[in-house]
């Protein structure tokens, strides 16, 4: 593995960052200061992180309606994307996206998608335009356990397959499909079973082991840069909270749920421990890196309560290309 002690230290900031938004984010709708539905990431930080931590800014991601994490760890900033959620012009899409469509073309984020099962047909596009042009961008499309029976998935898997394109789909299985079990909805134990059907590598790893996720990233990566095609990854994870902010979750015990976050498997605090043993880093520097990211979290939601909403005039602006 190829990461120097600083990387690591960075992806533990990368996963606290996701965390520390997502609870802020959770407190601030429970208290009414944002509306509409918003469905949080914690627990699966890892996945995101893993992945986004072996792209380069030009690589391209497709997101899900659970989306905040993927663009945090693609470089999203938090003030814009707080902003964005608040409804307001500074945001990423000028407050009309919301918590389900952010979008940056610059970081290569093709947008969160309220539509389940609608990234993986963008991600074979924009793989399609990398190979057509020549260039070794690869696509990721994020997607989960639920997504993998929607017909555009296999659509997708079909086309990245017969192409060889270079497209990455990586399954976060967090055990539900909205409130249903994996087990209740799919008959394949393993989702990245359906790879096989169409001749796509697959691997299964940990979800809650960053590090693990980055390796198997990296040799995805290394083989659709080389152009040999997609691969697909499949992130075993949990949702530690709801479907959406306000789930009352009669479908899964509170008993299942605390083990999830249990010291040695959530992913943070599994990480932290491995930093600390390995003398990757100090409790001091961890806890510096904690206060920071709190501050940056409580600064992004300032920004985006000043931030100007948009004006009715720009109604129907970007609407159309």
């Amino acid at each position: 593995m190829n990461l120097s002690n600083e990387e690591k230290v960075g992806m533990f900031a990368t996963m606290l960052r996701i965390r520390k938004f997502e609870e802020k984010l959770e407190e601030l709708v429970l208290t009414g200061n944002i509306s509409g539905f918003v469905h949080l990431y914690i627990g699966e930080e890892a996945v995101a992180t893993g992945v986004c931590s072996a792209l380069k800014i030009s690589d391209y991601i497709t997101s899900t309606h659970r989306g905040h994490g993927h663009l945090i760890a693609k470089g999203g900033k938090t003030d814009l994307m707080m902003a964005e959620l608040f409804a307001k012009k500074t945001g990423y899409c000028k407050g009309k996206g919301g918590s389900m469509h952010i979008a940056d073309l610059e970081l290569g984020i093709l947008g969160a998608n309220g539509i389940v099962g609608a990234g993986p047909p963008i991600a074979v596009g924009a793989g399609l335009a990398s190979k057509y042009k020549g260039n070794d961008n690869v696509s990721v499309s994020f997607f989960g356990d639920g997504a993998s029976n929607q017909g555009t998935v296999h659509e997708a898997l079909n086309l990245a397959s017969i192409w060889k394109l270079p497209v990455i789909f990586v399954i976060e299985n967090n055990c539900f499909a909205e409130f249903t079990h994996q087990a209740d909805h799919q008959c394949c134990r393993l989702v990245s079973e359906r790879a096989e059907g169409y001749r796509i590598p697959s691997v299964v790893v940990d979800g809650n082991d960053v590090l693990a996720v980055y390796e198997a990233t990296q040799e995805a990566v290394k083989s659709a840069r080389e152009g040999k095609g997609p691969t697909m990854i499949e992130c075993n994870t949990y949702r530690i909270k709801g479907h959406y902010v306000g789930d009352p979750e009669t479908y899964r015990s509170e008993e299942e749920r605390a083990s999830w976050q249990s010291a040695d498997k959530d992913p943070i605090l599994r990480f932290e421990k491995r930093l600390l043993d390995e003398d990757i880093a100090d409790q001091n520097t961890l806890d510096s890196i904690r206060q920071e990211i709190q501050d940056e979290i409580e600064k992004a939601v300032e920004y985006a309560k000043e931030s100007p909403a948009p004006d009715i005039s720009e109604l129907m602006k970007d609407v159309y290309a």
